[in-house]
């Protein structure tokens, strides 16, 4: 199978998956289910479109919908800070720097290998799987209702500032964020300064 069905079977699936999500989301929860499985499609479609796309803006317009959608679960959990942090910090920061290493860095021709590639998926899923069992024993959901309903609120900028400015618990955690983020900026400086010499392998 050549490139160019592959691409079709890909994305085809993927439309298929994507409005079978729509329609379940709109049967079970109504417009709250329509909007939850809309962003679902975004984060989850997003994520395997930027794995599968070899075109490094085609990848960067779909990490953009995956962060785009993380930040509309946030919308719907009232969580209005976090989800213009999300906005505002990965889609308009980190997803700029992720696309100054990529375009910047020379391409190693051996990343596609199915060895690497499914020892990463296997990984990475285990990783997941962990991850998610442990939140799941250990979570305890103490809000219920629907989107947008005005029973949650936790995540609002006002309760987050007086949280930062009034609680010592948090501001060691808020300053190491800034220093991460002043780290990415110089790394990212860093190579877009460098010599195309420096990025060439040695001649022995």
């Amino acid at each position: 199978m050549n490139q160019a069905a592959l691409q079709k079977t890909f994305y085809g699936a993927l439309t298929l998956v994507a409005l079978v999500l729509l329609g379940i989301g709109l049967f079970a929860a109504g417009a709250a289910g329509l909007a939850f499985g809309l962003f679902a499609v975004l984060t989850l479609g997003g994520g395997l479109m930027c794995l599968w796309e070899r075109s490094v803006v085609r990848s960067a317009f779909a990490l953009m919908a995956t962060f785009s959608g993380v930040a509309g679960f946030f919308v719907l959990l009232e969580a209005d800070f976090l989800a213009m942090a999300q906005l505002l910090i990965y889609v308009g920061g980190i997803l700029a720097l992720i696309l100054f290493a990529v375009m910047l860095t020379p391409p190693d021709l051996g990343e596609r290998r199915l060895g690497r590639v499914l020892s990463g998926l296997v990984i990475v899923g285990a990783a997941s799987t962990w991850l998610g069992s442990a939140v799941a024993r250990s979570a305890h959901w103490a809000i219920a209702g629907a989107p947008l309903d005005g029973r949650a609120g936790h995540g609002s900028a006002e309760q987050i500032g007086v949280g930062f400015l009034a609680a010592d618990q948090y501001v060691v955690a808020f300053e190491l964020a800034a220093v991460v983020l002043t780290v990415a900026l110089v790394a990212a400086v860093y190579i877009a300064r460098r010599k195309r010499a420096d990025l060439e392998p040695e001649q022995s």
